[in-house]
């Protein structure tokens, strides 16, 4: 689906809704005769008429009708899930990779950290790899100090 059909049939899920161009228009923030012309191209392009319009009125054709029960459905999921992505945007994610010795791991960061990863906030998890025995230590502080909060 390109950009235009995209826009356009937003266009006419927000005429189809509100079964009123004058809203719909206000709501889509451009004029009544624009979305007008919007919704005509579109009947135009897929060669059916998508809404029957009266000077007081206008609902939706059958085929109006059903491209709107079966479309509306699928954007309002799609918008949906736009706005979960954005839930993951607040949390942190990634990898940090640290070197330090002995005193600083167990002293300054396996504290900050135990602090950082049982945040509520954050999924992140960790792994305490160490060339000799010294990681041991530092990985007994930092799950002890965890199991506490």
């Amino acid at each position: 689906m390109n950009r235009e059909d995209a826009s356009d049939l937003l266009a006419f899920l927000a005429v189809a809704r509100e079964r009123n161009f004058t809203r719909a228009a206000a709501k889509l923030g451009m004029t009544q005769s624009a979305l007008s012309q919007i919704i005509r191209n579109l009947e135009e392009r897929i060669g059916i008429r998508l809404l029957n319009r009266t000077t007081r009125s206008v609902t939706p054709t059958q085929a109006g009708e059903r491209l709107f029960l079966n479309i509306g459905p699928k954007f309002g999921d799609m918008d949906a899930e736009l706005a979960a992505l954005t839930e993951l945007r607040e949390k942190p994610a990634g990898t940090v990779r640290l070197t330090a010795t002995e005193y600083a791991a167990t002293e300054i960061l396996l504290p900050a950290l135990g602090t950082i990863l049982s945040s509520k906030r954050t999924g992140a998890s960790s792994t305490f790899v160490s060339k000799d025995s010294s990681c041991s230590t530092a990985r007994a502080y930092f799950w002890r100090e965890r199991s506490r909060a």
